[in-house]
């Protein structure tokens, strides 16, 4: 499989299992001879379109089948899928399509849709009826044609083509007639602007296919497996162990959006032997809802989830029977770079992450003079080798600070390898904060407020400060239910840590501001400081 087009995967899968169930969302399954039959008429398509190869087309819509038959659509086709963030707005929305040189932009409409795309469209782009006439938006006049699925007659009046007349009685393509070189871009990503605009990431076939493979020897995936993974389709946390499934034969059950119910009903009926909640908000939910009561935990023979060390072991004791994996990694470097190793006992998967995969070179170095860390030493984690992204679209500036003179890739995450050349993860360079001139790991904080009982999530930043430099402020939220004042967690703290680490502020929140899958900590920053009455920085 490493070094393969994406859309050899997909053929391959085709060939070999024809009639196994791939694809499942509510209502909709696809078979593997039906995915890449599907795929092949989107690549058709697309050629009909006039698109070329390399071209960038964008697409914006809520996980659904639509989605990742575009997705494949393009990779057959050979130009690059630009999966933007379905949560944006118009201010996010407006900059990616123009930043990624969209010529074609594929969404969709929905009556029960949280999003209303083409209403977005129209507020972002004011002048989109010039598509009309072969002009593209001011802002993004690259853009010449948005296509629009789903519930499309609803929409009439727009200057955009209606995917399923596109598409009636039009032939799959003939892979042949599309000859893509397995090292050309198949998928442009956006990071998730936790501190400025998104950056985009030009990934290609050969990256993506020898991840998967990396992926499939690491967690050995199989035909009968049958994977459960809510998290969205433009991020390749959900992306690449899809194609781990697909590589080897096996179920992938998805959903528009997570509802606890929705993913049980699911997991049940299917009977699901993966689950990657991935993340503790998505655990969280899943385990606390009644039917959980329901599942035979024997079943499930793999879960990931990412989460401090006491989170993981409630985990492992409420799935007993379940390897638990953690995993670390970054869009620049084709997404995961570890995952635990199923081997390991609970207490090292419980604390360490596990080998690079074999796709994937990476090494600690201290972050300010370069030097290699010894065993257990922390310091910066840098990757290197063929899964590292060639550099940010269009941001040289960006470029020259993200790769280091030999050529590696500064994650600015702190991490130590200790004599196994496991990962231990320890959080952001710019979360650690400095306290009259004491390091705190904010990711420390976060762990420690994370074992109150009635703590369900909790993020910390940093607070400008005249004496100290900075002071720790943390942001709860409770599990449902829960009655805890801020004082009593900030004494729960202070029994337990030195006081520098104590957070000065603690406020109690219900939503948090996201990007694709990260906290926007930028954003709880700025709101705490404009509440302290504190000037911007």
């Amino acid at each position: 499989m490493s070094g393969k087009r994406l859309g050899e995967l997909l053929a391959d899968s085709g060939r070999h299992w024809p009639r196994h169930t791939a694809l499942v969302f509510p209502g909709q399954r696809l078979s593997y001879a039906e995915l890449y039959r599907e795929s092949r008429r989107r690549a058709a398509a697309l050629e009909s379109l006039g698109i070329q190869p390399g071209e960038h087309v964008g697409i914006l819509m809520p996980n659904s089948v639509d989605f990742l038959l575009w997705m494949f659509g393009c990779a057959l086709h050979g130009s690059v899928a630009v999966l933007i963030n379905a949560r944006y707005k118009s201010a996010e929305l407006g900059y990616v399509v123009a930043n990624a040189d969209l010529s074609c932009l594929i969404t969709r409409h929905d009556r029960q849709a949280h999003q209303d795309y083409p209403s977005l469209l129209r507020e972002t782009f004011p002048d989109l009826d010039n598509l009309a006439a072969g002009l593209g938006p001011a802002e993004a006049p690259a853009l010449q044609r948005i296509l629009l699925c789903g519930d499309a007659g609803e929409c009439l009046d727009g200057p955009w083509l209606h995917a399923a007349d596109l598409l009636h009685g039009l032939e799959p393509l003939d892979p042949a007639l599309r000859p893509v070189p397995a090292d050309a871009p198949c998928l442009m990503l956006y990071t998730s602007g936790t501190t400025s605009h998104p950056k985009g990431c030009l990934l290609s076939h050969r990256q993506l296919t020898a991840k998967t493979a990396a992926i499939v020897e690491r967690l050995q995936f199989r035909d009968s497996d049958c994977q459960w993974n809510p998290l969205p389709l433009f991020h390749l946390a959900s992306l690449l162990p899809m194609l781990a499934s697909f590589a080897t034969g096996g179920r992938y059950l998805s959903d528009s959006h997570f509802d606890a119910a929705r993913a049980w009903e699911q997991i049940l009926a299917e009977g699901a032997t993966i689950l990657y909640p991935a993340f503790p908000t998505v655990m969280s939910e899943l385990v606390s809802h009644p039917r959980f009561s329901e599942l035979d935990t024997r079943q499930i023979r793999l879960i990931n989830n990412v989460a401090p060390p006491d989170r993981l072991r409630e985990n492992m004791r409420l799935l007993p029977h379940s390897v638990h994996i953690s995993a670390y990694g970054l869009t620049e470097g084709t997404g995961i770079s570890c995952y635990s190793h199923p081997e390991d006992d609970n207490e090292t998967r419980a604390t360490r992450i596990g080998r690079p995969l074999a796709d994937t070179q990476l090494r600690i170095v201290d972050p300010e003079t370069g030097a290699p860390c010894t065993a257990d030493q922390r310091g910066e984690i840098q990757l290197g080798g063929g899964s590292v992204f060639a550099g940010y679209y269009k941001a040289p500036e960006a470029n020259a600070s993200a790769f280091t003179a030999d050529g590696w890739l500064r994650t600015g995450d702190l991490g130590a390898l200790d004599a196994q050349g496991r990962l231990a993860y320890h959080g952001r360079l710019k979360d650690t904060l400095k306290v009259g001139g004491e390091n705190v790991s904010a990711l420390e904080i976060e762990s420690l407020l994370s074992t109150h009982p009635a703590v369900k999530m909790v993020q910390v930043v940093g607070l400008p400060d005249p004496r100290l430099e900075e002071i720790v402020a943390a942001f709860v939220e409770l599990k449902p239910g829960a009655d805890c004042k801020a004082d009593a967690l900030i004494d729960y703290c202070r029994e337990r840590v030195a006081s520098f680490k104590v957070p000065r502020h603690l406020r109690f929140v219900s939503d948090w501001p996201m990007s694709a899958t990260k906290v926007q900590k930028f954003r709880l920053r700025e709101q705490l400081m404009r509440e302290l009455g504190l000037p911007a920085a």
